[in-house]
């Protein structure tokens, strides 16, 4: 009998320590950036300092990336429209008919860079013989001009003057968006200002006809997307331009497009310069972070980070690798890409530039690129 209750004490101790075992196991599987101090720095997003997983975690929770190892927390959406909201515009427009009467039109926009150029669908703008924006920081509308624009890709880019320096918002890399991923329109669907939606994105590269034209590479989101809100940002969980929306389906709920970032990027410096010949190096970037400093092994935050370089340009001549840190161009200290753009921006294509750079997170490299025409 003895003997017996001996076996049992043995097997419930045994059960308990296996039970134990898988549940620390579960939560490393989960959380790995607990566990671990390797993590991807592409995947971050905004959330209150400590609530990555495992590491004073909090109750409020919503969702986790076993991947990454980030979490959402239940106001990480509130922060990023806090720190992006005054970037999106409202656009109304006035037109002539054909009977000569006034007609007027409603979209949104984006600021993309402090001194008021603003990005938003051709459509919203087509034909408009006046273009007011709505900035939120003030009732009244500021007058705007088109600086370029294109049909074929349902983009254009338009100018405002103002006294002072505008909030903006910066491009992501709609290439790194995977199916599944949490985005967010913000816009002004019928009219109603900086209204938001949340969503994921449904599927990529979807083709999609639009008045007898046909788009090869749309994002597609169930985020709710409603006339007025052409020309907004779809944005990720760090606050970047991933696509601008730019169609609903009329015939099915839920499912909306925006033209991905990766389009707007290759066509940008053309629609800003209005058909100007521009210089062109070929290097995605996107700004450097602390934690992405941390996972580089850098010493300190410092430079631009180059996200991806196109085949064939002159920074993949040049020597240039996808994971650089851009630290000067021609002499100038860059710590944001619109630092780099500036600098090249002043030169003209057949112009050679001296780019310093930070390899491997220790190794500082120095190469020349000769700056070549972007093409459409």
């Amino acid at each position: 009998m003895k003997m017996n209750e001996t076996r049992v004490k043995v097997f419930v101790a045994l059960l308990i320590f296996v039970t134990g075992w898988l549940a620390g196991h579960s939560a490393y599987l989960m959380y790995p950036a607990a566990n671990s101090a390797a993590y991807s720095a592409e995947k971050e997003v905004w959330a209150p300092e400590g609530s990555r997983a495992g590491i004073g975690q909090e109750p409020n929770v919503l969702l986790s990336s076993a991947v990454s190892g980030t979490v959402m927390a239940s106001d990480t959406i509130q922060k990023i429209v806090d720190k992006t909201g005054d970037s999106v515009v409202k656009i109304e427009t006035t037109q002539a008919s054909r009977y000569g009467q006034s007609v007027s039109g409603l979209g949104s926009g984006a600021i993309i860079s402090k001194d008021g150029y603003i990005l938003t669908n051709y459509h919203v703008v087509e034909g408009a013989r006046q273009i007011n924006v709505y900035l939120t920081t003030g009732k009244d509308p500021v007058s705007a001009v088109q600086v370029g624009a294109s049909r074929e890709l349902d983009l254009a880019i338009l100018k405002i003057a103002v006294s002072w320096e505008l909030p903006y918002l910066n491009l992501g890399d709609s290439d790194e968006v995977h199916v599944g991923d949490w985005v967010i329109a913000i816009g002004n669907p019928f009219g109603l200002d900086h209204t938001v939606t949340v969503g994921v994105i449904s599927a990529k590269s979807r083709p999609v006809t639009l008045d007898n034209q046909v788009f090869e590479d749309l994002l597609q989101t169930d985020a709710s997307i409603n006339p007025g809100n052409s020309g907004g940002p779809l944005l990720n969980l760090r606050g970047e331009i991933i696509g601008i929306n730019t169609a609903i389906n009329q015939e099915a709920q839920g499912i909306g497009f925006a033209i991905p970032s990766s389009t707007i990027q290759q066509n940008l410096q053309i629609l800003m310069s209005g058909g100007k010949k521009v210089p062109w190096l070929g290097v995605s970037m996107r700004e450097m972070t602390q934690r992405l400093a941390n996972y580089l092994g850098m010493l300190k935050v410092e430079g631009v980070f180059v996200n991806a370089v196109y085949a064939n340009s002159p920074a993949e001549k040049a020597g240039i690798r996808g994971g650089d840190v851009i630290l000067e161009v021609n002499g100038t200290v860059c710590s944001k890409s619109a630092d780099v753009q500036a600098v090249i921006q002043a030169q003209k294509p057949g112009d050679p530039i001296v780019i310093k750079l930070l390899r491997d997170g220790r190794t500082t490299v120095t190469v020349t690129a000769v700056l070549e025409e972007i093409q459409g």
